[in-house]
């Protein structure tokens, strides 16, 4: 589990491919890795993905073909920025709220504005994830845990703080980049207590 509060911005630095899917070299940035151990989860710009090597101030981590299949990922080059965070230990300060770094999907920068000293994104989620975003509700963008400002439709805006942009790949985002989408965690779990025994019905193609 994760807080969505980034720790630090890294960068991609070698991108394997391994029968089929991909290892990564990830510099950390100013990201501490000295309590990090072989096995621990880092979520890289959102993802959770298991550090399975350490290299000085750099980790690596292989990403299998469902990961790039459901993230950016597969959009990442050598040099790619990402956001990064450590898991939460149980004496972690919950300053984000709870993410857990299973992706739900990738949305798009629909579009960038100045908002005074703040800088206002709207973004447009798959439709299939829409009716998980809510009016001052919770969200993950590659990481970060974010209030939604406004919804329309499949589409929601977020309003960005200096501090934000600065410690974060957000500064980078431009009208057209795709990011990645966690939706509440609550929201999801409320939706399956809320099938109650048609959960157990087999799977009909809808998401849930």
């Amino acid at each position: 589990m994760f807080t969505g509060i980034i720790e630090s911005i890294g960068s991609i630095r070698l991108i394997t491919p391994k029968d089929g899917d991909i290892r990564l070299l990830v510099e950390a940035g100013k990201l501490y890795l000295g309590d990090v151990k072989l096995g621990d989860s880092i979520a890289v710009s959102g993802a959770c993905l298991t550090v399975i090597d350490l290299l000085g101030n750099s980790f690596v981590a292989d990403v299998s073909q469902e990961t790039l299949d459901r993230t950016v990922i597969s959009d990442f080059k050598i040099g790619s920025l990402v956001n990064l965070e450590k898991s939460i230990m149980p004496t972690t300060r919950l300053g984000g709220h709870l993410v857990s770094g299973h992706v739900d999907g990738v949305g798009e920068v629909v579009a960038r504005s100045e908002n005074a000293r703040a800088v206002k994104f709207r973004i447009r989620a798959p439709n299939v994830l829409a009716k998980y975003i809510a009016n001052k509700g919770s969200i993950t963008v590659d990481g970060i845990s974010l209030t939604v400002n406004a919804v329309n439709g499949p589409e929601f805006e977020l309003t960005i703080i200096p501090y934000t942009l600065s410690k974060t790949i957000m500064a980078f985002y431009w009208a057209g980049c795709r990011v990645n989408l966690e939706v509440d965690l609550f929201a999801r779990y409320l939706e399956r207590l809320l099938l109650g025994e048609k959960a157990a019905e087999p799977y009909n193609g809808e998401y849930y």
